[in-house]
């Protein structure tokens, strides 16, 4: 009975974890760009020449 409550208390604070960092990313605005990632397809790459 007491792995099942290290296991819950191991898996609960691993959700905190990655709840922490989620909020952190929409904190500092990191899915703040909506339109470029679906635009950037279209456009070619610049390749540089070669001599």
């Amino acid at each position: 009975m007491s792995v099942i409550i290290i296991l819950l208390i191991i898996s609960i604070s691993i959700a905190a974890v990655f709840l922490a960092a989620f909020l952190w990313s929409v904190k500092t605005g990191q899915f703040e760009d909506d339109f470029s990632p679906a635009s950037r397809i279209l456009f070619d790459d610049k390749t540089k020449p070669t001599n």
